[in-house]
């Protein structure tokens, strides 16, 4: 899966590596790749967007939150309306929708995802027991923060193979424990924690 939060150049640059050194590259990659997963993990959601529109079904009990401007049908995290299509249905047979808007307002323009489908001034209704949505999910484009945290994260998983269980040396320092969770790499990432997840 080539969907990593940060880039092999700038990692190297913050490991003081060549950028012409490719001996360690496999290594870096792999280390990109697991911390971007692992943040993947940790927030509930994933920053990368689909490259094309794919299909989602949504069963409504828990899904649906009523309010004073109708009821909104909370969705996987959407970066794009391109392809954008909502159908209502009962699991064999769906109905293409038009009487819905996209929440929070303005979402995709400030750089985030669109995460619930609002059925102005009215209700998913009774008979319908799921909803089948397609679209690019994802994020619109990834969070500074969220590449910074990948790059932090991945130069640390990096560095392990040079710290046995868990123990790293140190000439100012001496010898010490890493912690389990860098207080970094967390400070970037909680902001972006689905309920629920973390």
């Amino acid at each position: 899966m080539a969907n990593e939060y940060g880039d092999l150049p700038t990692l190297k640059e913050k490991l003081s590596i060549e950028a012409d050194d490719t001996s360690r590259d496999t290594l870096l990659t792999s280390a990109l790749a697991s911390a971007s997963r692992g943040i993947d993990k940790v927030t509930g959601r994933r920053f990368w967007l689909d490259p094309s529109a794919v299909q989602r079904t949504y069963r409504l009990p828990g899904r649906v939150v009523c309010d004073i401007d109708g009821d909104l049908l909370l969705v996987d995290d959407i970066g794009s309306i391109a392809g954008l299509v909502v159908e209502t249905g009962t699991g064999t047979s769906f109905t293409a929708l038009t009487g819905y808007e996209t929440s929070p307002d303005n979402a995709l323009a400030d750089g985030e995802p669109i995460t619930g489908l609002r059925r102005v001034n009215g209700t998913w209704g009774s008979a319908i027991n799921r909803v089948r949505v397609t679209a690019r999910f994802g994020w619109p484009a990834v969070p500074d923060d969220i590449a910074e945290a990948s790059l932090i994260q991945a130069s640390r998983l990096y560095k392990r193979k040079d710290s046995p269980e868990g123990i790293i040396g140190s000439a100012e320092w001496g010898v010490r424990n890493l912690s389990r969770r860098d207080p970094d790499v967390w400070a970037l990432i909680e902001p972006y924690c689905m309920t629920g997840f973390g």
